[in-house]
């Protein structure tokens, strides 16, 4: 039996060994379907079966539904007005109901099962802030280009695994959580060190986001220009003008050894354009890339008409292999700033992206691979499914252009492939299915051809909401991008964005797909934080403390939009539809 009744209804076999610790949280699901199905559930296509993640105690299962520890109890909030404002507790968000796409029959608490039950993390952005390839210069056109809070992504999200460990269950139905799913933008720079420093967090180990010097900090937030925010320093910047504090020893500690747990789950990956891309924008393989981010020149201001014209070429996609970058950098390498060069920031090819996770050093809970075999690494793809349950099948989907830009597609190849694996899975057991990609089907909308393939055809978000509708399988399409929370419904299934961890507000969303044996299915979201406190502590620079800062220093953040967090209907919610 696959399937957990709900805490409102009796207990089947799954939920009771779940309840007893006898399942644990990355094996929930296989252990429920018996040695065969363990099997199949751990098993991505194409390519052989990976290797069976560690067996890990799962919490008790909670009563349902529960509060503590997602944005259904709290939520940081400002408190006070104007200037840099401080967090602190807030009040919580509400569920909200949507039936758009489904009725909502009364009595379904009592009889649904659960699914599936997970969590997603998109857009991560660990990002090495001392790398000479990045463009904060360009922060005056763009909030994006550099963020105050950047150089303390990796205790950001190592409290976000954090949060993700204590979390007991779905907090809709209790069912165990059985894995995590990334869905792009997992690194900011397509930097070996970023890539090392996200399979280390996923998995577990030491960190020192540090690159360049050893011994110290680098960058721009030294630089002594008012264009920065100067943390260990009396100067007069443009942030500590709105109110940010001297806080010294700031950049020693932003530099210092995270410890991360690691996951005590299954986790996959998704590609997203900044894993794929130099600058999340500029076509790979340009041998110019490497040498400016391993090289010892770092250019760290600009004048304003030429940031304003570069970012705009940049913006409209018209200059997708970094032509403009490349003479910008080239005519300003004499005012650039001398640093220690670094080998480790050199960009990753898709080769060594796949490697890199199939070594075992980063499985972790597994599966080996995280979703990507030795088949992916020898086609060069980045896109499979993988079984979530008896009840269920995952698709990831490699949706950047190899050919630059922000913006994503999906070739003709990858998009025959889905709808292969769309029609196989209705002729067998037809199972629900759920899609994962980093763009959103707004921000798919670059046709440039892919230079390996030029004659391939790309296709857009509009074309593949138009085959998703057409198998009555799909329930819902999850991705990332926007680092905006956004649920729109399309014809028969959902699409759920979500919100990045580095733009605030931080957060990761725990998905859970039931049967309410009426005729409708339900899925439900719920947004989490990660385990930091709401209320910091400016003498607080412990890893705990500089998570806590990291998501403070988001909110204030100049020029940051205030949107991201959605609506209600965007958050957390019930979505009904059909079954």
């Amino acid at each position: 039996m696959s399937r957990i009744r709900s805490a409102a209804a009796t207990l089947d076999r799954r939920t009771f060994l779940a309840a007893t610790g006898a399942v644990g949280a990355a094996t929930g699901l296989g252990l429920a379907f018996g040695p065969d199905r363990a099997a199949q559930a751990a098993t991505v296509s194409p390519g052989p079966a990976p290797a069976a993640p560690v067996p890990v105690e799962a919490p008790a299962v909670p009563r349902v539904p529960y509060t503590r520890g997602t944005t259904l109890g709290s939520v940081s909030a400002p408190r006070g007005s104007g200037g840099y404002r401080r967090l602190g507790d807030g009040p919580a968000w509400d569920r909200v109901v949507r039936t758009e796409l489904g009725t909502a029959h009364g009595g379904r608490d009592g009889r649904r099962t659960a699914l599936a039950s997970f969590v997603q993390f998109t857009d991560l952005h660990l990002v090495d802030v001392q790398s000479p390839l990045r463009y904060e210069y360009l922060r005056a056109e763009t909030a994006s280009a550099w963020r105050p809070q950047e150089a303390l992504s990796v205790a950001g999200v190592v409290s976000l695994i954090e949060r993700v460990n204590a979390l007991p269950g779905g907090p809709a139905t209790g069912a165990p959580l059985s894995f995590v799913m990334t869905t792009g933008d997992n690194t900011d720079n397509n930097s070996k060190l970023e890539l090392e420093w996200y399979l280390t967090a996923m998995s577990g180990g030491k960190i020192t986001p540090n690159s360049g010097d050893r011994r110290r900090y680098e960058g721009v937030q030294d630089s002594g220009l008012k264009l920065y925010w100067q943390p260990d320093s009396a100067m007069r910047d443009a942030d500590k003008e709105l109110g940010f504090p001297r806080l010294d020893g700031f950049l020693e500690a932003a530099i210092r050894t995270v410890h991360s747990p690691g996951l005590r789950l299954p986790w996959y990956s998704t590609v997203g354009n900044h894993d794929s891309l130099p600058g999340g924008c500029y076509a790979p393989g340009d041998p110019f890339w490497a040498e400016i981010a391993t090289g010892e020149r770092k250019l760290e201001s600009l004048p304003a008409a030429e940031a304003a014209k570069v970012w705009k070429a940049v913006k409209d996609g018209l200059d997708p292999k970094g032509e403009d970058f490349k003479r910008l950098l080239t005519s300003h390498a004499k005012q650039a700033r001398r640093v220690t060069p670094d080998e480790r920031r050199a960009p990753f090819t898709r080769t060594e992206y796949l490697r890199a996770h199939l070594d075992p050093a980063h499985t972790g809970h597994g599966p080996h691979g995280h979703g990507y075999t030795a088949a992916h690494l020898d086609g060069n793809r980045l896109y499979y499914s993988f079984r979530i349950s008896d009840d269920v099948l995952g698709i990831s989907l490699d949706t950047t252009d190899p050919g630059g830009h922000y913006t994503g597609s999906v070739g003709d190849a990858q998009l025959r492939w889905l709808e292969r694996t769309l029609k196989e899975n209705e002729k067998g057991e037809k199972a629900h299915v759920l899609v994962f990609s980093h763009h959103t089907s707004k921000s798919m909308n670059n046709t440039r051809p892919d230079p390996a393939r030029p004659q391939e055809k790309r296709h857009t978000g509009a074309e593949l909401v138009e085959v998703l509708a057409a198998h009555p399988g799909v329930v819902g399409w999850i991705n990332g991008h926007s680092h905006k929370n956004e649920i729109i419904a399309h014809d028969g299934f959902w699409e759920i964005s979500t919100a990045s961890h580095i733009d605030f507000p931080q957060l990761a969303r725990v998905i859970e797909l039931v049967d309410n044996h009426d005729g409708t299915l339900s899925l439900f979201t719920t947004l989490v934080e990660s385990a930091a406190p709401h209320r910091t502590d400016f003498t607080d620079l412990s890893q705990t403390g500089l998570a806590a800062l990291y998501r403070e220093l988001s909110f204030n953040a100049p020029q940051s939009r205030t949107d991201l967090a959605g609506t209600a209907r965007d958050r957390n919610v019930e979505l009904l539809l059909k079954r």
